[in-house]
Parts: structure tokens; sequence; C-alpha cells
């Protein structure tokens, strides 16, 4: 989240009357992220104190940005706790502001749990999977707009900013991507709509209890297994400046057994997950090499370490026969 685009008082608070959400009395700027320009609104309706986040999209289109708004809608109708959109009179969920598409969604209860344990790993990892159950029947499809096409389109453009190094394990991991998403094992993996984001400052928790997934904005038609590799990428790993990218044994394994539990992995995502952990880690490496070389202006906005997910990365292919031996912990995918 950040603020590229300033938004008048006056001017979102006609929008929350036209969506019939009251007065507006706050509009505060959200700091953090990269994507898109995001403010907490707070107002009153009937006595009642209302919030929600107002977000324009600075690089989504209007036609795009159905898919997100009505697959955080299916996901709310079949329970699963996400920002339900606010619709106006006809029903519409993307809104224009500035000029800008926009929407205004429920704000969730909590906070994010950025030092994570194994109890919020547990968590994450069955509601994922439940998600990932709830999302199978969801009519509309969208490619992940940050998947494999977009890698091949943008590691040549962030090469230049690159030491030789760098540059060789980049161009021998999108060698290797592609190498994968070719072969009938990746054909064969489960797919259909995920979150491709599911970060632990995406997901909040009150009083130990998970509440809710939200920032759905780059969520796509892709594999399940990436999804998941994408969310363990982040929640198992440690995140001091020393760490080497290495997963955290614990957390891991209570995050796949709690997945699996829900919704056990078939024969082809269990032999291709190591590859898929390094999929994600390829693909945040990428995003943040791209963001930090190739800014955008923004009011508010904090930059991402790209060499986190250097690491990462380097710790998943280094590491790729011990991932394949996590997979056969009988204390989290028994065969």
């Amino acid at each position: 989240m950040a603020v590229y685009t300033e938004v008048a008082f006056n001017d979102a608070a006609e929008l929350l009357r036209n969506l019939g959400l009251g007065e507006l009395t706050r509009l505060q700027g959200i700091q953090g992220g990269i994507e898109n320009t995001n403010y907490f609104v707070t107002s009153e309706r009937d006595g009642a104190t209302l919030e929600h986040v107002l977000t324009l999209f600075e690089r989504l289109g209007f036609e795009q940005l159905p898919f997100y708004l009505h697959y955080m809608k299916h996901l709310a109708g079949k329970g699963i706790p996400v920002p339900e959109p606010a619709a106006n009179a006809q029903g519409a969920l993307v809104h224009t502001l500035q000029g800008k598409p926009a929407a205004v969604v429920d704000k969730l209860r909590g906070r994010s749990e950025l030092q994570p344990e194994v109890p919020h790993c547990e968590a994450v990892g069955g509601m994922l999977a439940r998600m990932h159950l709830a999302g199978r029947d969801f009519p509309l499809s969208q490619p992940n707009l940050r998947g494999l096409a977009w890698w091949n389109e943008t590691v040549p453009v962030v090469l230049p900013f690159l030491d030789t190094e760098q540059a060789g394990l980049i161009r021998a991991e999108l060698a290797f991507q592609n190498h994968v998403a070719a072969g009938p094992a990746y054909a064969a993996l489960p797919r259909g709509p995920i979150h491709a984001d599911l970060f632990r400052d995406n997901v909040m928790f009150e009083d130990g209890q998970l509440t809710g997934f939200f920032d759905f904005y780059f969520a796509g038609s892709d594999t399940f297994l990436f999804d998941l590799a994408v969310c363990l990428n982040d929640w198992c790993v440690l995140h001091d400046r020393a760490h080497d990218g290495s997963l955290d044994l614990p957390r891991s394994l209570a995050m796949l057994a709690a997945y699996q539990a829900v919704r056990p992995l078939t024969a082809a995502e269990r032999h291709l997950f190591p590859a898929l952990l390094r999929a994600g880690a390829l693909r945040f490496w990428l995003s943040r090499l791209w963001d930090l070389h190739l800014p955008r202006e923004a009011a508010l906005l904090q930059a991402h370490d790209p060499t986190h997910f250097e690491r990462v990365l380097r710790a998943r292919v280094r590491d790729t026969q011990a991932l394949s031996a996590l997979l056969r912990e009988d204390t989290c995918l028994p065969a």
C-alpha cells in the first residue's frame, strides 16, 4: 500500500455517500506496499461508526478489476474471512475517483503478525486451503499478471542493474522455471483463483485468532501450489538482515500439515513443490528489483529490499533435496 494519488476529503465523502456508507469523518493515507493508493476511511451512519479501506488503482484498469472484487465477494459468501467490497445502487463494485478506478472494502479487525509462531502458520495454512477449495467454482478467470510471462518480460529490464553473479542466478532460474512450466507434471497441478501475495502483512489476527486475508490485487488464476509456496516463503523464514533464506522447520511443517488436513496435495504437487518454492522466491526478487530500480513517485512509499528474496532464492536452489525430503515427513504430508 502507498499513496500515489492525493484524495480530497470532499471527494472521498461523496463516494461514501453514494455507497450508502454514511458521512466521512476521517481520511488517512496508508504507508507501505508498492502498487496502489490506499486510505483508511471512517464514517458515521445511523449512530454507528464504520471503518473501510479506500483503494485507487494505479496500474490495474477498469477491465481487470471485476475479477479481484468479485473474487473477494465470492469468498466472503463462502465464509472465508476477507474484506467485502461495497456496491453502489446499481450493484457495481468498481467506482471512479480522481479519474481512476477505485474500490471500498471492509476494514478487517486486528493487526498483522510480523513475527509469526507455529500457531499463526497453522491458522494461515488451514485457511489458505479453505480459500482454494472455496474458489474452485468461481466463474471468472484472469491470468496471474505477475506470473511466468511477466518474469520473461521483466528479467531483461532489470539485468543492467545486477552484478555478474546476480545476473547469472536470475537467468539460470528463469530458464529453469520455463523448463518446469513446459512439463507434464506442471500441467497436472490443480489450479484456480489464488491470492498470489499472502505475506504476513496481508493477514490479520486478533487475540490469537485469524480474522482475515486481504489485499487481493495480485490475485489471478494459477496453481494452488504456487500460492502455498509464496506463503511459506514469507511466513516460515527469518527476516533479519543476517538470515540466509532457509526455512524454519517447525513453522514450515505446521503450515503444510494444516493445509494438507483440508486439501491434501497431489503427487504432482509433491514432486514440484521445491521448484514452486523457487518460483515464489524468483517472483518477489524480480518484482522488488523492478520497484527499486524503476520506481514510481508516491507521496508515501517504502521500497522493499530485494536482497531478502535473493537470499531466499539461493537457499531454495541450495536446499532442493532437503525440501523434497520435507514433503515426505510423516508429521506433515503422509503418503
